[in-house]
């Protein structure tokens, strides 16, 4: 059953946090710094039991729980035990410990959404997503904490306290998969699941120092939410701390399912000598300047990636067709909000009350009742944003953008207690490079490859057609060892 611990109020609030503005759980026990594929390795060698690993794994998130709060449903005696009969899957990550995102069904536990509007009953049976996860061996260590219904790009609450960066504790661990990416950036676990439906792994990915790759759409089994949109823009994946992680969950998930449809990924092992013709965009196609700091790393990354023998060029990415983007995206987004909003009951169970909807998911709603007769026009156009992002991408292999226009904000500034048209200004001024692939439906990634000012890290995305995760993941493995990604115990 559930092991429901997490307070509404750490009773760490207020002291600990002001004397450690960073925390991590990296530490000379059996987890040290390695990720998950060589600790599938070791378990698989003998070398480590998936007890001992399990053990290690709760230790350190007993460690930093109470000051990131990450953790939604505590889930640490049913792995205990799920390790101590090797009662998981024998696949690539035999034994490793993980996280599952707050918004997906694992058998035997409520799946929230991170809302309070409703009493969610305890999932009969995995989603589909999920078992195909599972198979790759992983032991659950309970669920992660997300925005309510992953609208939001920072993983705050109203009323609640949010998820905390473990970089900084003062500022957001991005969103919506904020939870997951706190857990893994600490050193919990070395990777957990996420989803993505406008940036919802990418962002975090970047606020946190994480490897994010959103994979082209329907690439693994989806969920029963995506089946249901009128343009699926959520894909699954995973956040992790190097790119042979994301590289070989990928392949582990294919020997599960393969879409016949797609290029496979395939098995990447290490950088290729192949070189590219890369795009370089700096600002986005609404006229907002992308912050210093993000600017000058592209410009960094840029150069390191011509003296490894690719070709760079700077894209303008104005008159493109893609003008409406924005307010477009806003109306679907609305949209999703407005189904929630009135069929919740339907949709979630009876006892779901839209009063107890948080401002920012509320406004959605108002908004969309004010613009639904904008609908046709803007779905049209975001269909037809496949075939735009096809023409753009044409000339270039991939092409590289900031994750986000500015640098991580810090905690308040995206919350939803603000209400829903300061929250949404301040979003269309900050998530404005992600969206684009999820309607498009193309993969992109974020390489966590410097840091701002504050010490903050600043994510780089790389984007390319449908069906090419491979040439990104060959790419981020060319930086990755280039470059070199930032770490948080250093």
């Amino acid at each position: 059953m559930a092991q429901k611990k997490r307070p509404l109020a750490s009773p760490l609030a207020g002291s600990p946090r002001k004397k450690a503005q960073r925390i991590h759980a990296f530490s000379r026990d059996i987890l040290g710094k390695l990720d998950a594929t060589a600790i599938a390795e070791k378990i698989r060698r003998k070398q480590l039991s998936p007890e001992e690993v399990v053990k290690a794994a709760i230790k350190r998130a007993e460690k930093v729980a109470l000051y990131i709060e990450a953790i939604e449903i505590y889930a640490f005696a049913d792995a205990h035990e799920k390790a101590k009969k090797k009662d998981f899957a024998d696949g690539i990550f035999a034994g490793v410990p993980t996280f599952i995102k707050d918004n997906s069904d694992l058998e035997g536990f409520p799946t929230r959404n991170g809302s309070r509007a409703y009493s969610p009953k305890i999932a009969r049976e995995h989603g589909k997503y999920v078992e195909q996860f599972l198979k790759q061996g992983f032991i659950v260590l309970g669920k992660t904490r997300m925005p309510e219904f992953g609208f939001n790009a920072s993983t705050e609450f109203e009323g609640e306290n949010p998820v905390r960066n473990p970089w900084n504790l003062a500022y957001s661990a991005g969103g919506s998969s904020g939870g997951s990416a706190a857990l893994v950036a600490s050193g919990v676990v070395p990777i957990a699941h996420a989803n993505d439906g406008g940036g919802s792994i990418r962002i975090p990915a970047a606020c946190c120092g994480l490897v994010g790759l959103k994979p082209t759409r329907d690439r693994h089994i989806n969920s029963k939410v995506a089946e249901s949109m009128p343009l699926n823009i959520v894909s699954e994946g995973v956040l992790t701390r190097t790119v042979r992680d994301t590289a070989n969950f990928h392949f582990g998930m294919e020997q599960v399912y393969r879409n016949p449809r797609l290029k496979p990924i395939g098995k990447w092992e290490g950088p290729s000598k192949r070189k590219y013709r890369i795009g370089l965009v700096l600002d986005s196609p609404t006229g907002v300047k992308t912050e210093e700091d993000i600017r000058q790393l592209l410009l960094v990354t840029a150069g390191k990636l011509e003296r490894l023998g690719h070709v760079v060029l700077e894209v303008d990415m104005r008159n493109t067709g893609l003008e409406h983007f924005v307010s477009d995206f806003t109306l679907y987004w609305s949209l999703l909000g407005f189904f929630m909003g009135s069929f919740g009951k339907w949709i979630l169970g009876t006892d779901f009350d839209p009063r107890r909807l948080d401002p920012f998911t509320k406004g959605l709603v108002d908004y969309y009742k004010k613009n639904f007769w904008q609908t046709p026009a803007a779905m049209y156009r975001l269909w037809r944003s496949r075939e735009l992002y096809e023409r753009l991408i044409a000339p270039y292999h991939a092409i590289m953008t900031p994750v986000l226009a500015h640098t991580v904000p810090p905690l308040g500034h995206l919350s939803p207690e603000q209400g829903y048209d300061s929250l949404m200004e301040k979003l269309q001024r900050y998530v404005l490079f992600t969206p684009l692939n999820n309607a498009a439906g193309t993969p992109a990634i974020s390489l966590p490859l410097g840091l701002d000012r504050n010490g903050n890290p600043i994510g780089v995305q790389l984007m390319a057609a449908q069906g090419e995760e491979g040439i990104l993941i060959d790419l981020a493995f060319q930086l990755e060892a280039d470059m070199g990604f930032v770490k948080i115990y250093e």
